[in-house]
């Protein structure tokens, strides 16, 4: 068990929305546009970063509310833990985060409570721009290692830094230059040995599942650098008149990738079919739960997933989640295709922006 209730205050459509009495699998249903994704984004904002939907905090506040939103979660974890994040009228674009009313960094809220997601906007990861990938990549580790997070902004900090001297009038400072590439490569190197550690872990969870009867997706870290803080501060080095004539850094992380195969095709998971590529994200998606699962509690987020597989997937779906540990936070416009776990499931009926307990 991970979370036990959640309040959306002025939130999107939910002017004033409570689920209580959460369970392993929570099921919401209702029509298109009732607020059922709505809810999965609340519950993203727990995590670090800008939620499922990437938006800014002032899309988030409900037209015609006070200007802010407020979203609260308990969660059971050696006792009772309030987890909650909030934006207020005077400053719609900051966004605030607390553990028990005290207030939290996005990494000291992830310290409580992994947290993970698939919609379908993501159908397209295979096909996206690498920087979609990276994105994705460090969304995975840091729900398995809140440092994560801490790697990447001052990597990213870094990075912008020496961009900005490289691309000034005049030359710059070659000291100066020096202790920025320090900075990236120490930060570099962490963030390089976090994306290789999770598409290693990926890939022996992946293994130890093989197809079941979703496909097998091979998965390879490729960096854009090289990985060692050495050799990554050797090369920044080197390549400093490269970059300047480029007016931005040409190696490190933040060129990195994921290559992602379907192995019984040996097919590029971008050349496989719309939906062998959302089976796979669905076999990743479920081997990262699994690997969330063995540290803090952890929820997994899927929005109008059972409706794109067919029967046996569907039904494989249910049977891993079920073996997961992590609680499970479901949408669909019916019922119908939950029926074989709908009786072990918290069951919510969305319809604009209420939930009413089925």
């Amino acid at each position: 068990m991970a979370l036990t209730g959640i309040s959306l205050a002025d939130f999107r459509n939910h002017a004033q929305t409570t689920l209580r009495g959460a369970g392993t699998l929570n099921l919401l249903v209702g029509a298109n546009g009732a607020g059922k994704t709505n809810v999965l984004e609340a519950l993203s904002l727990l995590a670090p970063g800008r939620g499922l939907r990437r938006a800014a905090p002032p899309m988030m506040a409900r037209q015609g509310g006070t200007g802010g939103f407020t979203v609260g979660a308990s969660l059971v974890a050696d006792g009772e833990v309030r987890l909650g994040t909030l934006t207020r009228s005077d400053a719609p674009g900051r966004r605030l985060l607390n553990v028990n009313g005290a207030a939290a960094t996005g990494a000291q809220v992830a310290e409580w409570l992994s947290v993970g997601w698939l919609t379908p906007a993501m159908d397209q990861l295979f096909a996206a721009p690498p920087g979609e990938r990276r994105r994705y990549l460090d969304r995975l580790a840091l729900a398995l290692d809140p440092s994560h997070a801490a790697s990447a902004l001052r990597y990213e900090g870094a990075l912008r830094e020496r961009n900005r001297l490289l691309g000034g009038d005049r030359p710059p400072e070659a000291g100066w230059l020096t202790a920025i590439e320090a900075q990236m490569a120490d930060a570099g190197a962490s963030l390089a040995e976090g994306r290789s550690a999770l598409v290693d872990a990926l890939m022996a969870e992946v293994v130890r599942h093989g197809e079941d009867p979703f496909p097998r997706p091979a998965l390879t870290y490729m960096p854009g650098g090289p990985v060692g803080r050495d050799e990554l501060s050797q090369a920044l080095h080197d390549g400093r008149a490269r970059d300047r004539a480029a007016g931005r850094t040409l190696t490190g992380p933040h060129r990195d990738d994921l290559e992602v195969h379907y192995a019984a095709k040996r097919m590029p998971a971008a050349a496989s079919s719309t939906g062998e590529q959302k089976a796979l994200l669905v076999a990743i998606t479920l081997a990262h739960a699994a690997l969330a699962a063995k540290g803090r509690p952890a929820v997994l987020l899927l929005d109008e997933v059972a409706a794109h597989l067919d029967p046996a997937r569907r039904a494989a779906l249910f049977a891993r989640l079920a073996d997961s540990g992590t609680q499970v936070w479901i949408t669909g416009t019916e019922l119908a295709p939950f029926t074989p776990v709908a009786p072990d499931a918290a069951v919510w009926e969305i319809a604009e922006g209420t939930a009413m307990r089925l």
